[in-house]
């Protein structure tokens, strides 16, 4: 059981929700990225998710590639942002996850990048660009680790195609939202709920929600169906403040943020 798993057991057992932010590492630094880090495992949230930058990002909308491409700048590397997750996994509760390209993974190596990765404190990773056709290898080394490999079903996946996602998935199931790039937006697709509620039956996964999430409103929507939501660019909008603003200023504006979204996901306290 990975250390994904024993998270959603517990949450089951409780009858609450994963509050999962995202954010991307080297963005405005990696001193900052892990700043900000202690702050979402201080306030409480389930697990983190690490975007590592990449040049040519999947369905990632504005807000998400500038903060890719600001880290990118910097040169940033996967060794240094493995070597942030060793000292912050030591810190906080929750579990980390990265968001990562396959062609990232695949010339690393699949067998070193999920050892190493392991190794440094992460207990998963989302791969966006991995064709459940080509996932056998990874999946089998994931498998054998007791490292979550997390993959996502849009709106438009065949719902054939969806089984075979869920099936070559762990750890918890993607679930995009709405059609298109990530971003903020004002209300979610009405047919969200009857998709959530179809995969529902096709799975034992834990289902998490992403892409457009931002407003309590969107998240009290979500829990009842949900086992979890992902917010990403709201997040990542807000910390991108530190580059004019003092960052412990934005470090508590980051973390109101997301009190104000879990207190909606889970109304008796804390995710």
């Amino acid at each position: 059981m990975s250390a994904i798993d024993q998270v959603f057991q517990q949450l089951r057992s409780q009858g609450r929700k994963a509050f999962i932010p995202f954010v991307t590492a080297g963005d405005p630094d990696l001193d900052f990225t892990a700043d900000v880090l202690r702050e979402l495992g201080k306030r409480g949230c389930s697990l983190c998710e690490i975007g590592v930058p990449y040049s040519d990002p999947i369905a990632d909308g504005p807000v998400i590639q500038a903060s890719y491409t600001r880290a990118l700048e910097r040169k940033i590397k996967l060794r240094e942002i493995l070597g942030m997750t060793a000292r912050v996994s030591r810190e906080i509760e929750a579990p980390l996850v990265t968001m990562v390209s396959y062609a990232i993974v695949y010339r690393h190596g699949l067998e070193a990048f999920v050892r190493e990765a392991k190794e440094t404190g992460v207990a998963g990773a989302i791969v966006p660009d991995l064709l459940v056709e080509e996932s056998g290898p990874l999946a089998e080394i994931c498998r054998r680790e007791d490292f979550s490999l997390i993959q996502l079903v849009t709106p438009t996946t065949p719902r054939e195609r969806a089984v075979r996602i869920a099936d070559a998935s762990s750890g918890f199931l993607y679930c995009v939202s709405v059609t298109g790039i990530t971003g903020e937006r004002r209300s979610l697709p009405p047919q969200l709920l009857e998709n959530i509620a179809w995969l529902r039956e096709q799975t034992e996964l834990p289902l998490c929600i992403g892409f457009g999430v931002s407003q309590p409103e969107h998240v009290q929507q979500l829990a009842p169906v949900a086992d979890g939501v992902i917010v990403g660019s709201a997040i990542v909008r807000r910390i991108a403040e530190a580059a004019v603003h003092p960052r412990d200023h934005v470090l508590a504006d980051v973390g109101r943020y997301v009190e104000s979204l879990m207190a909606a996901l889970n109304p008796d306290g804390a995710a």
